[in-house]
């Protein structure tokens, strides 16, 4: 197959919105890296920002269900917990769908997997991963990867996941960051 006049497995394209390039003198992510792929059978999709909030006070917020559609505008609910072995029942803005993923690979403060669909038909993957900083922020990694024999003909009913992805990491940066600083705000002897 030839897609943009480029053949092979996989096309890779990375979109740098307007918001999203990396800090150079520091190093650290300070707006969203959005990458995305697609090949034939399968595509993906990737964010990438440092948070400046500690990996547990992320996880905090990544792992309470009923609390997700406070901060969260790409999410309109969240049923069950989130934790090893559990399936979710996950409802976002835009459709009556209901998605449920059975989260796995948990480690605290670290990294999950929320898995849905089935192989070869059509499977979705999304890791979360928080990669502590030694300034005490966090990289927060999320990305998803769809693939399946079905994949051709439901691609075009699914959304362009850049600008979902970047909204967020967006909505995640900035109530972990309101957090920290209100607890650390709190910690100041008066």
């Amino acid at each position: 197959m030839t897609l943009n006049g480029v053949s092979g497995a996989f096309i890779i394209d990375t979109i740098m919105s307007g918001m999203a390039r990396v800090a150079a003198e520091a190093g650290t992510l300070k707006t969203a890296k959005i990458t995305q792929w697609r090949g034939v059978f399968s595509m993906a999709c990737r964010v990438e920002l440092n948070i400046r909030a500690s990996a547990a006070n992320i996880w905090s917020l990544l792992t309470d269900a009923k609390d997700f559609p406070r901060w969260n505008s790409t999410v309109t609910g969240v049923e069950g917990q989130i934790r090893e072995g559990e399936r979710l029942r996950l409802h976002v803005p835009g459709t009556d769908r209901t998605f449920t993923p059975r989260v796995s690979g948990v480690v605290p403060d670290e990294r999950m997997t929320w898995t849905g669909g089935f192989s070869p038909v059509f499977k979705g993957v999304r890791t979360f991963e928080l990669k502590p900083c030694d300034d005490g922020s966090t990289d927060f990694v999320m990305a998803e990867r769809f693939s399946g024999m079905m994949l051709p003909l439901a691609r075009g009913s699914m959304p362009d996941f850049g600008p979902v992805f970047e909204r967020y990491a967006g909505d995640l940066k900035r109530e972990a960051e309101l957090r920290q600083s209100s607890r650390q705000g709190s910690a100041v002897p008066g």
